[in-house]
């Protein structure tokens, strides 16, 4: 007969090598590839428009969705496309009689993704309106004054999506938590990583600093090897500035982390009127995103706890699990960025 040790030795091994199994998966795909199509739409004049429709690459292929105009749109010209890594952008001039005010544009084929459009809407003023179309309403009903509420929103659903689709960033917190000690630990050192991506987000937002995407993205994916290799310290009982002063480390790593938020909220937009609202507001979507992620992990360990002390080797395990694939990641983007 099984004794209860040894069966909730076998639960603790079976969870952490579904938890393997889920970041490999995971870690096979670029991180970010989930990135909502974006769509602008500029007035030229009396019931004259420009629209910019902008739509991810995934693995090399076009999301499958095309605009559905209201019935009475004419065409000014060919839309002219131009393609560029991981998106495409489709232009053209439209003329709608009567204006664009409350008629409707439909995404063709969204419902069949999982995939998000956010909408831009311009006044002419150098004010714009913005919006968020979900897969499950594929459509958008255009009125240029929406309200600060409903800007604020979209924002914060997008910075939680972000951040939940942000494989590099929830790995780097997973390795952190592995050298994390105890719950003061853990308060202080997630805090400091969330002070310093806040303030690289800000400053990379309002254009005071800026770095290439390219180098960013490799030293984010570069950081959770260091953590990874950390974290495999302090499981042999050695000791090191990070395992003893992780929020520092959590501190300067965050504001290289902070300058890849940035990157994602550029390819979003921001509502000219409204930058430090739609700043804040998706800041305040990665915080939520990311405390909802620690609160799981966290959760899910002290539930295992409960069955079984988690043996050594399965806490290896996991840091070497997220050593190989942040490794992977870093030749994966010195290839795309220099090759």
């Amino acid at each position: 007969m099984i004794g209860r040790a040894s069966f909730g030795r076998q639960i603790a091994l079976i969870f952490l090598l579904f938890l393997a199994v889920i970041l490999s998966w995971t870690g096979t795909a670029r991180a970010h590839d989930v990135r909502p199509a974006y769509l602008q739409i500029e007035p030229l004049g009396p019931d004259l428009y420009t629209l910019l429709w902008r739509t991810p690459v995934l693995s090399g292929v076009p999301l499958p969705v095309v605009l559905d105009l209201p019935e009475n749109a004419i065409a000014l010209s060919e839309p002219t496309q131009q393609h560029m890594p991981g998106t495409t952008v489709e232009r053209r001039a439209i003329e709608v009689p009567g204006g664009l005010a409350g008629k409707r544009i439909g995404f063709i084929g969204l419902e069949a993704t999982i995939t998000d459009v956010l909408v831009r809407i311009s006044d002419g003023k150098g004010g714009y309106a913005t919006t968020l179309v979900r897969p499950s309403n594929p459509w958008v009903e255009l009125d240029p004054n929406l309200s600060s509420w409903a800007i604020a929103v979209t924002y914060i659903k997008q910075g939680i999506e972000h951040i939940l689709l942000g494989f590099d960033h929830l790995l780097f917190v997973a390795s952190l938590l592995l050298i994390l000690r105890n719950w003061k630990m853990v308060v202080k050192t997630i805090t400091s990583f969330t002070v310093a991506h806040s303030i690289t987000l800000a400053l990379a937002t309002l254009g005071l600093v800026h770095l290439p995407s390219g180098p960013v993205e490799i030293m984010i994916a570069a950081s959770i090897v260091l953590v990874a290799i950390e974290a495999v310290r302090f499981t042999r009982g050695e000791t090191s500035i990070t395992i003893a002063r992780p929020w520092l480390v959590a501190f300067v790593f965050g504001l290289l982390h902070g300058f890849g938020f940035a990157g994602a909220l550029a390819e979003l937009g921001l509502p000219k009127g409204d930058i430090p609202l739609a700043l804040l507001s998706f800041n305040v979507g990665v915080e939520l995103g990311q405390l909802a992620f620690v609160a799981v992990v966290l959760g899910a360990i002290a539930l295992v706890k409960q069955l079984v002390t988690i043996p050594r080797r399965a806490l290896l395990f996991s840091c070497y699990s997220i050593g190989i694939i942040s490794t992977f990641w870093v030749f994966e983007r010195l290839y795309f960025t220099f090759i």
